[in-house]
């Protein structure tokens, strides 16, 4: 079976090309993805199928050999940081949830502080 990295890959079109390694690009449809899977990453390894398709080269049954390294994981904080993050957090919704208690919501600059604090942890974790 032929091999290759994925070049792009566009989940809403639903199809993209896979660089080959012989250098031929090959196109690839949803439809070849595996079960489970629905978008791919530029430089995923693969392995994959080709079959003459009215445009070229298409890939047919893909299968994933080694996910392409993710930037945002490798510069995430370390455990302890974002647990102490986590904690302040904590406490800033506490305020939060407090002044809603009494009717009211919290003053704008302190909204805009607790939902960049929220962005960033959530960034975090879901790396």
């Amino acid at each position: 079976m032929p091999s290759g990295k994925v070049k792009w890959y566009e989940k809403a079109k639903g199809f993209g090309f896979i660089t080959a390694e012989d250098g031929k690009e090959i196109y690839v449809n949803a439809a070849a993805l595996p079960e489970g899977v629905h978008d791919l990453r530029p430089g995923t390894r693969l392995e994959f199928g080709v079959a003459d398709g009215r445009r070229g080269p298409q890939a047919l049954s893909l299968r994933l050999l080694e996910q392409a390294p993710s930037v945002a994981r490798a510069k995430r904080k370390k455990p302890e940081a974002e647990a102490v993050l986590i904690e302040d957090l904590i406490k800033l919704l506490d305020n939060v949830s407090n002044s809603l208690h009494k009717g009211r919501y919290p003053e704008q600059a302190y909204g805009k502080k607790v939902a960049t604090v929220l962005r960033a942890v959530a960034d975090d974790l879901d790396a």
